[in-house]
């Protein structure tokens, strides 16, 4: 047991040091975690340090269901020595890149938070306040939270007439906004069932209850975004993560942060797969087979590329198609967006060894010669 701190964390060096008898380079120290305190701190040692799943430890004592720290610690001894031509040392990273990935995995849990907001907001408006849906189709936009702040009772709206709208719509960047104040004019004109007053104050309660929260996680979203884009921008993998199709500033962040900056990390595109979970896994046993989803992979990595091929079908109409063929072998839509990922991560994987962005023709090309091959 080594508390995180300097005096054991130098303690713990001694140790080692001890140990391998005043050699460092040649020791490999085996832990089941990339991303720690300790992990940083040993990289710095001078001592080889070898990340290794917690999955490949924890199936050797799977028999006898036991599980202490001494058993844990004597497999990955015995994985450490059976299995040093396989174990990949952990490539020491730049400053810069260890102070950014974790700003780029941080843009997850924010969506998901904003995703526990905004379904009970909208619950509640469906209820109390439905004709706000009906001018604005999107409630992550900030222009129906700021209405919603501004204006959080109906009988508020219905007493706002045509000429005001114009003017608070424009700083909003709502388009066309002269043509929308009076499109949306009668509807919020309408009249509409009037709950008792106690009821009524609850409603207008409930609604800056939500909205509030909401204006402020996405005012840290937007800080969070700005941070993670300017080491972005510097980076000398930004051309590549940007030129994807459907990629931007967030999503090639995330992904260069992903695929880290050792470029002999992969020894193929098929490893990637493996690690994000895209490539389906294979089930035979007998009579029996059967495919199923890749469950143990890098779930933030995964994340990304599934946002990169859900961005990618707009802007592709080849993305299109194959979603389409996908989906009519009956394919729902995560499925699809796991095949289209899939196709991804062959074209990433060349661009990162080429250290080249995307190039339409030379992708076109590539897709000719897998047909015919």
């Amino acid at each position: 047991m080594v508390a995180h701190t300097r005096a054991a964390l130098e303690q713990l060096q001694a140790q080692l040091v001890l140990w391998a008898q005043g050699v460092r380079s040649d020791v490999r120290v085996v832990i089941e975690t990339a991303q720690a305190l300790v992990v940083d701190w040993l990289s710095t040692t001078g001592f080889t340090v070898c990340p290794l799943n917690p999955k490949v430890a924890d199936a050797p004592r799977k028999l006898s269901g036991a599980k202490t720290d001494r058993l844990g610690a004597a497999i990955l001894a015995r994985l450490g020595w059976q299995e040093a031509e396989t174990l990949r040392p952990l490539a020491p990273s730049d400053e810069t890149w260890s102070a950014w990935r974790p700003l780029t995995s941080l843009d997850v849990p924010l969506i998901q938070e904003h995703t526990r907001l905004v379904n009970p907001w909208a619950a509640l408006l469906k209820s109390d306040y439905p004709v706000v849906l009906l001018w604005f189709d999107d409630l992550n936009r900030p222009t129906a939270r700021a209405f919603l702040a501004q204006w959080a009772a109906p009988r508020d709206s219905h007493a706002l007439s045509v000429s005001p709208r114009p003017r608070w719509l424009r700083p909003q960047r709502y388009p066309n906004a002269e043509a929308a104040a009076a499109q949306r004019h009668a509807p919020l004109q309408a009249a509409a069932l009037a709950p008792r007053p106690d009821q009524a104050r609850a409603q207008i309660r409930g609604v800056r209850t939500l909205v509030a929260p909401l204006q402020a996680l996405e005012s840290h979203r937007r800080a969070l975004r700005d941070q993670i884009d300017a080491p972005f921008r510097a980076h000398a993998d930004q051309a590549r993560g940007v030129s994807v199709p459907g990629g931007g500033p967030l999503i090639g962040a995330r992904l260069v942060a992903a695929w880290r900056e050792d470029r002999d990390r992969f020894a193929s595109a098929e490893a990637v797969q493996a690690l994000v979970g895209t490539s389906p896994v294979a089930y035979q046993s007998g009579m029996l087979g059967r495919i199923h989803l890749c469950r143990a992979c890098d779930e933030s990595f995964r994340q990304a590329l599934h946002r990169l091929a859900f961005a990618s079908l707009r802007p592709c109409g080849w993305a299109r198609a194959d979603s389409a063929v996908h989906r009519a072998r009956g394919c729902g839509h995560p499925a699809v967006l796991r095949a289209w990922a899939n196709r991804r991560v062959q074209m990433l994987f060349g661009m990162w060894n080429d250290q080249a962005p995307y190039f339409r023709p030379q992708f076109w090309a590539a897709q000719a010669r897998h047909r015919t091959a």
